[in-house]
């Protein structure tokens, strides 16, 4: 498998505060971990662009992108966008970073120079709906990425999954009632963003799971619920928002995932996806605030990605 691996300084720039949970040091957990692994140099690292405000537009709202990138315009301290989630002057730059790793990886599976792609970046996405950050989120990375694939690359179905501790609300936002996106996800529920169970779009598949929750229930989902519809569907090109905060070490959730289950989880969608849509993956990193496991959780995803399992 030749998977990218795609990674950008500019995504460590990017802070919150003293002690945030969304850190810079998750990045770093994440590489210290592949290069323990022995994955770092097997991964092929393709240079990393800045989105255009125009790609961006493809999945928000372009006032709300012209008011995110003026909010970013801060010379030093932070611009406040909810309690939880604020800009500092490397921002925007960050988020436009990860946004364009996930259309460049986007545009080097489709033309064939890779196989399938993680684009470890972050600000995360997958709450940023199509006019309003929050949740850690100001970019919608995936759904960034999909529109191009549709919009732009000429894709007719694209599918996203999402294994994040939460619901994704800004993806469900922007994709809701698009025949041309299947999206399929479990959330731990009622927790936050508290969305995803009312009367949710046909185009939508979710699966809201109680508090400890473990490896077995989830697998019963992904096989009898999320694999029967995507097989259903038959997606051309498949994205990932692959949040690993679902993971019983991890503070920011409740539910009992461990580093097997992520790695089952992504066998299931990559042999899915070699019979569906010749292999095509984009998976971009959501949450994972328990730096541990989130390193050991992305290299076995990385390293299923990339056919290392056998």
């Amino acid at each position: 498998m030749r998977t990218g691996y795609y990674a950008h300084s500019d995504c460590s720039l990017h802070e919150m505060g003293h002690d945030h949970p969304e850190c810079p040091a998750r990045l770093a957990a994440i590489e210290d971990r592949l290069l323990a692994a022995g994955l770092d140099w097997l991964l092929p690292r393709p240079d990393v662009p800045l989105a255009s405000e125009e790609a961006i537009e493809l999945a928000h709202n372009a006032l709300y992108v012209a008011e995110l990138k003026d909010k970013g315009a801060i010379d030093d301290g932070y611009a406040w966008i909810d309690p939880d989630t604020l800009m500092n002057p490397h921002t925007w730059q960050a988020a436009r970073r990860a946004a364009g790793a996930a259309i460049a990886a986007t545009d080097a599976v489709l033309d064939g120079r890779l196989d399938n792609a993680f684009c470890a970046v972050r600000p995360p996405g997958h709450h940023a709906t199509r006019a309003q950050a929050g949740g850690f989120c100001f970019v919608n990375n995936v759904a960034v990425a999909a529109r191009h694939a549709l919009d732009r690359r000429g894709l007719q179905r694209v599918a996203i999954v999402d294994f994040d501790v939460h619901h994704g609300n800004g993806t469900e936002d922007i994709f809701a009632g698009d025949e041309r996106v299947l999206m399929v996800s479990f959330f731990q529920h009622p927790f936050f963003p508290f969305s995803g169970t009312e009367n949710p779009a046909s185009n939508m598949v979710n699966v809201p799971l109680p508090a400890y929750t473990g490896g077995a229930q989830v697998r019963e989902v992904v096989l009898h619920q999320w694999l029967p519809r995507l097989r259903d569907y038959a997606p051309e090109m498949l994205f990932i928002c692959a949040g690993f905060d679902a993971h019983r070490e991890d503070d920011m959730g409740q539910m009992g995932l461990v580093e097997a289950d992520y790695a089952w989880m992504t066998r299931e969608l990559r042999e899915f996806a070699a019979q569906a849509c010749g292999g095509r993956i984009v998976s971009c990193l959501e949450g994972g605030y328990n730096l541990s496991a989130l390193g050991r959780s992305v290299a076995e995803h990385v390293r299923v990605l990339a056919g290392l399992d056998y």
